[in-house]
């Protein structure tokens, strides 16, 4: 009797697809992924606001296409600092 009730132990503990490891398992990934999703709509909110500013800020966008495209007025002269 005691040999079949360590193995329902085992069972329910361990082996079954539905198991209390299993279960543990994936109440650990559930809170990973819950962690990453809010994260991920922090980035988008924040992408969000940086597409608003581009459209609705003439400045602004002529900074972002100045510093990191290199872009410049016509019939203006770009000088690159290099740091060493």
């Amino acid at each position: 009797m005691s040999i079949l009730i360590l193995f329902l132990l085992l069972w329910i503990g361990f082996l079954d697809n539905y198991s209390l490891w299993a279960r543990y398992q994936m109440n650990r990934e559930k809170a990973d992924l819950e962690t990453r999703i809010e994260q991920l709509r922090e980035e988008t909110k924040e992408l969000e606001e940086i597409i608003e500013s581009l459209r609705s800020d003439p400045a602004y966008l002529e900074k972002i296409a100045r510093e990191e495209y290199g872009m410049r007025k016509k019939g203006e002269t770009v000088y690159q600092i290099r740091e060493k």
